[in-house]
């Protein structure tokens, strides 16, 4: 079944605004570029949504002329200043390339869990839902109320929560109330139609002993929550590296839906990313 990936990386070390990963991730501080993802994945990959990983205009004009060279890369999720006066100009902009289909404000290292509510940034949303931009979060559980009163605000706004919001799989034993609360908000926000969810990043939120078995709760609750309709598939790849590879997550992923008919597994793996994001061009 043919994949699409709705969730990698790019970067050159040093350079588009350049700020992570640091020295001390060596599984990750080097480049890395289309010909790295697909020695990483292989032929079962179709097509990629590459996401910004830096908070830099200049990232994602990299992102877009790679793209442009590149017909594996079918969108890019990229990154403007939403609270800048002049945002709405910049999106109008950036929306006119055909491949920018979404923007991702990095919301989980912001001062403030509600920073997305900001009046300032109302015009950015609003330029956003009118040109039909895609809104990736990057958050966390704590975010996530936020996340409900901008879907709630923004109905017409497509958003989409990246890596299950990171449940805490790591501490689950330590501290379950913070699962609890994870699996609660989960379900919370799942109600809203205009949100939908990445099925991406959880290894990352273990530790490097824990067997991927600890993640199957958290994977099945967001298959159940959001329904083979609003899961997306994503590597995040080459953050993946962390912990495992491409094809470990895939083979977990794989798993995990081995319950559901052919057609819902496709959505999941492709056509929800094709929809979702508005992608040409799927081979």
């Amino acid at each position: 079944m043919a994949v699409i990936d709705a969730h990698v990386h790019l970067w050159q070390v040093g350079h588009n605004g350049f700020e992570w990963p640091t020295p001390d991730l060596e599984a990750l501080y080097r480049d890395f570029g289309p010909h790295d993802l697909r020695a990483a994945a292989g032929e079962e990959l179709s097509g990629v949504v590459v996401v910004q990983s830096q908070p830099s205009d200049a990232d994602t004009r990299w992102l877009l002329e790679v793209a442009d060279s590149d017909p594996l890369i079918l969108g890019v999720v990229g990154w403007t200043d939403l609270s800048a006066p002049d945002a709405p100009a910049r999106i109008s902009e950036l929306s006119r390339h055909p491949k920018l289909k979404g923007l991702r404000p990095m919301l989980q290292g912001l001062p403030r869990d509600d920073w997305i509510l900001r009046p300032e940034v109302a015009p950015a949303l609003a330029a956003m839902q009118a040109v039909g931009l895609v809104f990736d979060a990057l958050v966390f559980t704590r975010h996530l109320s936020a996340i409900d009163e901008l879907a709630h605000r923004y109905t017409a706004l497509s958003i989409v929560i990246d890596h299950g919001a990171k449940p805490p799989i790591a501490t689950n034993r330590d501290r379950p109330e913070e699962t609890l609360l994870w699996f609660e908000a989960i379900t919370a926000i799942a109600r809203r139609a205009n949100v939908l969810c990445k099925l991406s990043g959880l290894l990352t939120e273990m530790t490097a002993d824990q067997l991927q078995a600890d993640a199957s709760p958290y994977i099945a609750h967001l298959i159940d929550s959001f329904g083979p309709d609003r899961l997306l598939f994503g590597s995040d790849w080459p953050v993946v590296r962390l912990r495992r590879d491409w094809q470990d997550w895939i083979r977990c992923v794989h798993t995990h839906l081995n319950h559901l008919t052919a057609g819902e597994r496709h959505a999941i793996l492709a056509g929800n990313a094709i929809k979702t994001y508005g992608l040409q061009g799927v081979p």
